[in-house]
């Protein structure tokens, strides 16, 4: 599909949801094709839990700042 750059701005989002459903949108400039919007390529997803053992909180972590750090916001 083919649009001009008003037609894009006026209807971004029902252009959107096309790409969303796979379809390519370009975007033209008196005629000519400037810009090409294609849907993104998903992988996998987010899974809760995938950095378990790789990140470490220390144990003093919600400790108050020693007094001269603290200090240093003040």
């Amino acid at each position: 599909m083919e649009v001009n750059i008003h037609e894009a701005k006026t209807h971004l989002s029902r252009l959107l949801e096309r790409v969303a459903m796979g379809e390519e949108v370009i975007i033209a400039k008196a005629g000519t094709p400037v810009a090409k919007i294609v849907p993104i390529k998903r992988t996998g997803g987010f899974k809760f839990g995938s950095a378990k053992g790789e990140i470490v909180i220390a144990d003093d972590f919600n400790d108050p700042l020693p007094k001269e750090i603290e200090d240093l916001f003040w």
